[in-house]
């Protein structure tokens, strides 16, 4: 997975008139609040409920009581036995975000609702206009934005806050990370000043979180707003086990790539899930078993055949929905 460097998109020009008036149907402002606003019930309500103890398993319940869910998102959480399956868009880095053969379209076309953006598909911008006009293609394709990542934080205060103001007007509630030692004094900040999750992505052997132990280390006295995203292949490849990674990371886990690889070292290469080293009915067991929150990042990330995923990309869906289908049995 790719750590991309915040660049910020300055507005052309006055976004108000973009579209139309202020006010009128067709401007951007009543896109943006519209969509905004069916896109932020939706995260409100989850949030609410992780604040409460809710997991993913209590999300059909409670979207069914407090929101209204469309028949595709039901059916989706009731495949993946509760679990809103999402995908990392950097799956589909291959493609662009528009058009019939772009990366929207086809997570539609794979039945998923939920995606996590990297930034050549969703880039940081401050501009209302820009994240109008991602809400409004979110909306046509009914999706949400899960978490955004991964982005680098260092100690440049002003620079993080960017990417966190970002996150809050799109209604982003993590965004995976890599951040810096020196950056966990801006982050305690941030974190609590808007509400909004780190989730410290691994990168495997040589990485700066590479072991368990290593990111446990790291946020030690810091705000549990500070957690993790575990990418499940990049363990293996660190030697460890993904099903004792969940249990170990706990109620700090706000994010997952699931992914595998064929082999526990460096140099290797990603497999269809279950064929490799991931104990796929053990992550659902796992995640299920620490009370994964229900606003949390759960994201397919396949790496392998960028020109052509989806054939692969529809393999391990299926897998992961056998396997979250006994997990909630067991």
């Amino acid at each position: 997975m790719l750590v991309t460097t915040a660049t910020f998109i300055k507005p052309s020009r006055d976004w108000s008139c973009q579209w139309g008036e202020v006010g009128s149907f067709f401007s951007p402002i009543y896109f943006f609040i519209m969509n905004l606003n069916r896109r932020s019930f939706l995260q409100t309500t989850l949030t609410a409920a992780a604040a409460a103890g809710a997991t993913w398993f209590d999300v059909p319940q409670i979207l069914a009581k407090e929101a209204k869910l469309s028949a595709a998102r039901a059916a989706s959480l009731k495949k993946y036995g509760g679990f809103p399956m999402g995908i990392q868009s950097y799956s589909l880095r291959a493609f662009g975000i528009d058009g019939k053969e772009g990366a929207l379209q086809k997570i539609d076309d794979l039945g998923l609702h939920w995606v996590e953006f990297f930034g050549r598909h969703y880039p940081i911008t401050p501009d209302k206009a820009k994240i109008a006009e991602m809400n409004a293609k979110l909306a046509k394709h009914d999706m949400s934005v899960s978490s955004h990542g991964v982005n680098a934080f260092g100690k440049n205060h002003e620079a993080n806050e960017k990417i966190f103001q970002f996150a809050k007007l799109a209604g982003i509630p993590n965004i995976s990370a890599n951040p810096k030692p020196d950056s966990f004094e801006s982050l305690d900040k941030l974190v609590k000043k808007y509400d909004i999750r780190i989730a410290i992505h691994n990168h495997g052997p040589d990485a700066l979180y590479d072991k368990i132990g290593d990111g446990l280390k790291a946020v030690k006295g810091h705000d549990k707003r500070i957690g993790f995203c575990a990418d499940l292949g990049h363990y293996i490849r660190s030697g460890e086990d993904p099903v004792e990674v969940i249990n170990k990371l706990g109620e700090r886990l706000y994010g997952v790539h699931l992914k595998d690889f064929a082999e526990q070292k460096k140099k290797t290469h990603g497999v269809i899930l279950g064929k490799g080293h991931l104990d796929v009915t053990g992550v659902f067991k796992a995640l299920k078993k620490v009370g994964f929150p229900a606003n949390g990042a759960l994201s397919l990330e396949y790496e392998e055949n960028a020109a052509n995923p989806i054939p692969d990309i529809q393999e391990c869906l299926a897998v992961a929905a056998e396997g979250a289908q006994k997990a909630l049995k067991g």
